[in-house]
């Protein structure tokens, strides 16, 4: 296998890198409170970066998304490409892809997704019913994919009779809120819980990617402080227990990223990678818990200042370890698919 990013991957990351590096500042991240940067958000669609992800693949998204966690850009980029085009253009028939794409890539519509399933929604008939506790940027959200108690996948419409949208903070200020579905009519995406399977996998490649991303920008974050912060008379960056607490933190983060490497490319390459994605989700929640706390730590009390940025990769690095899933539960799930034998061949 081959991670070497494509020339258009290379060049829709660069531009990704840039983008964020100039918008999502300090200031902007201060002034968007628990909100989207709507400005940012414009700047990636005019850019063409969702509407990229269809010809780079989840391999390429990965690779923006590395880019929105180093700087923690407040952009509803992750769900709209995963649970939206990615979604609509893998599993939607030809009339939903020519209907819904369009909008998802000029970023005039917006998705987002009632993952993971957790049995909380019932289909009667093609109308739902149920309550998901919080979806990450719904509040901003056009079109939510919803997984009902039987792994049936439906696209719903924000704005529909039936639907209620309570606004929830969190941890991260991903713009969420509690779904309460009563009764709205949806529409069927995809067959079966294979339909499920897929974007449920791809979803987790893709966060966590966006953990490699805000592991890294804590990590890069630590060592200019502990290579400028002066402690009796020398860096902190000397000290040798600040040495080791950086590398675990480096290796971590370096297995986050290239754990959701291979699983985003072996979906790129139609092989199969459910287990690829279960284990890349396993290192995102697992190191990337270690990793945060690490940055924080390595800051002392500059990490406890809500006016220094460290603070938001901690707050993300937290709200990723409990979407990506507990640990053990991961680890669970990812047996079971290996007792099964379908961890092998193309998807």
């Amino acid at each position: 296998m081959d991670f070497t990013p494509s020339e258009e991957q290379a060049a829709a990351q660069g531009l990704a890198a840039r983008i964020f590096g100039d918008l999502s500042t300090h200031e902007r991240l201060v002034a968007a409170g628990t909100g989207t940067d709507a400005g940012l958000w414009k700047e990636l669609c005019t850019a063409g970066l969702p509407g990229a992800v269809e010809d780079i693949g989840l391999l390429g998204l990965v690779l923006l998304l590395e880019e929105q966690g180093r700087t923690t850009a407040q952009v509803p980029l992750a769900v709209t490409c995963v649970y939206g085009l990615l979604a609509v253009a893998e599993h939607g028939t030809a009339e939903q892809r020519e209907r819904l794409l369009p909008g998802l890539r000029d970023g005039t519509a917006v998705a987002t997704g009632a993952f993971p399933a957790r049995g909380g929604v019932k289909a009667v008939g093609g109308a739902l019913y149920g309550v998901v506790p919080w979806v990450p940027w719904l509040r901003d959200a056009t079109h939510v994919l919803v997984a009902d108690a039987e792994r049936e996948l439906w696209i719903v419409e924000v704005g529909a009779p039936g639907v209620t949208v309570v606004p929830v903070e969190t941890t991260a200020p991903w713009s969420v809120g509690r779904l309460v579905l009563d009764g709205v009519r949806g529409e069927s995406l995809g067959t079966g819980p294979g339909a499920c399977a897929a974007v449920l996998a791809a979803s987790r490649t893709a966060f966590a990617g966006l953990q490699a991303g805000v592991c890294a920008g804590s990590l890069a974050r630590a060592v200019q402080h502990t290579s400028t912060r002066e402690q009796f008379g020398r860096p902190l960056s000397t000290n040798q227990g600040v040495l080791l607490r950086a590398a675990d933190a480096h290796m971590d983060t370096e297995a986050i990223r290239v754990t959701a490497y291979e699983a985003a490319w072996r979906r790129d390459q139609q092989l199969q990678y459910e287990a690829q994605a279960l284990t890349a989700a396993w290192w995102g929640s697992e190191a990337g818990r270690r990793v945060v706390h690490a940055g924080q730590h390595l800051h002392g009390g500059t990490g406890a200042d809500l006016d220094h940025p460290v603070h938001r990769h901690f707050l993300w690095g937290r709200q990723l370890d409990a979407y990506l899933g507990c640990g053990a539960e991961l680890l669970e799930e990812l047996g079971r698919l290996i007792g099964s034998g379908r961890t092998e061949g193309t998807s």
